[in-house]
């Protein structure tokens, strides 16, 4: 790699960007910082300003707009607040790679701009692709974008697909680590709360995904990305509870081989990998020893008490805007969970019934995504409050 690659991260306070900005500390040679955003951590937004120095943040809440100009503006750095900034600072010449760790919807607009600019992307932000793939997808496309998956279960297959991508895939596999409640039946999950939600056995991450991944929405959401990242069918993607968490998913290609990719939980080498394709730079994070997992286990998801997995495939099987429902749906009860307002098995319900009562729009534009996102989210807390 001769020249650096000037990185913009969307949401570089939040537990993907950290860990995307601690990668280019270690490889400083071959990365710089070029933009910062942040919605509400003002704090955190400008101590890493001034660590990494790059050309322009944005703060998306405006109120805060005064709090990091008055820091960072001396420093030489230019500062912009709101929505709009946000989707117009990944236009930039200067910028190389646009990363987005932004959580939930909020991702799709800033995406599809930088898209539109000719940026490449890596992509954390799965709802992106949830919401709007079709679209998303199509625009790379024209615009001869790549999107490099960061999830550490998409880059897994992206991983076995290097050097395959001649060869027709048979199905995909991803794996899901069970969260903290593998195991347990409707009768246990009735009272659990969000501090025991919150206890992920093997991934540090931030608060909404923690919750869906123990509610295996994360797992539903990461199917219908992998649905658009690689071109697949919904009967393609299979998934399968792996509770160590040291197979991060596999392809099986049509002659009936498989290829897996290994490693300890670590986000932070799937967010390398993404920033540096088509190389790899020497890591001096942890090494996986076989001798202390001498069993890897398997066993098929419980679809029947972890419901949102099975609405998941559900809407990508009914396509055009009801993976949007989905989504806006899970985000508002995620919300009202956190916030003591919902029970842990009742967030399903919400989603159920809020795919039950959306109007179904087979080809969606953009503008239907934004409605369809609206609509679901008064509808869902209707029946939340």
């Amino acid at each position: 790699m001769e020249e650096k690659k000037a990185i913009a991260i969307l949401g570089s306070t939040g537990s993907i960007g950290t860990q995307a900005l601690d990668v280019i500390s270690r490889h400083t040679d071959a990365f710089e910082v070029e933009v910062l955003t942040a919605q509400n951590n003002a704090a955190l937004l400008i101590a890493q300003a001034k660590q990494h120095k790059p050309n322009a943040v944005v703060i998306g809440n405006e109120n805060l707009y005064q709090e990091v100009k008055d820091q960072l503006l001396p420093l030489g750095i230019k500062v912009f607040a709101g929505e709009n900034a946000l989707a117009s600072i990944v236009e930039m010449d200067s910028i190389d790679l646009v990363l987005t760790a932004l959580v939930g919807y909020s991702g799709l607009k800033p995406t599809i701009r930088a898209v539109q600019a000719g940026k490449n992307i890596a992509l954390a932000n799965k709802e992106t692709l949830v919401v709007g793939g079709e679209l998303i997808t199509r625009l790379a496309k024209e615009k001869g974008v790549n999107i490099y998956p960061i999830d550490s279960e998409h880059s897994a297959i992206f991983q076995c697909m290097v050097g395959e991508f001649h060869n027709k895939i048979e199905k995909i596999i991803l794996t899901a680590s069970g969260g903290p409640f593998r195991g347990m039946k409707k009768e246990d999950l009735t009272k659990v709360t969000k501090t025991q939600a919150l206890k992920h056995p093997n991934w540090t991450m931030g608060a909404k995904v923690t919750i869906d991944s123990a509610s295996l929405m994360n797992k539903g959401l990461e199917v219908i990305e992998a649905k658009w990242l690689f071109g697949l069918k919904a009967d393609q993607v299979e998934v399968v509870i792996h509770p160590q968490s040291i197979i991060h998913s596999m392809v099986q290609f049509e002659d009936g081989s498989i290829k897996a990719q290994l490693g300890l939980p670590d986000m932070r080498l799937p967010i390398q990998f993404a920033m540096t394709y088509p190389h790899r730079l020497k890591g001096d994070f942890p090494r996986f020893d076989f001798a202390s997992y001498p069993a890897l286990t398997f066993e098929k998801p419980d679809t029947e008490t972890f419901r949102n997995l099975a609405l998941a495939f559900n809407a990508l099987g009914r396509a055009g805007n009801m993976p949007c429902v989905l989504n806006a749906a899970n985000e508002v009860a995620v919300e009202a969970f956190l916030n003591n307002k919902l029970g842990f098995l009742q967030m399903s319900d919400i989603v159920e019934k809020c795919l039950a009562k959306m109007n179904y729009i087979a080809k969606p534009t953009y503008e239907d995504y934004v409605s369809t996102d609206n609509e679901t989210r008064i509808i869902a807390k209707e029946l939340i409050y």
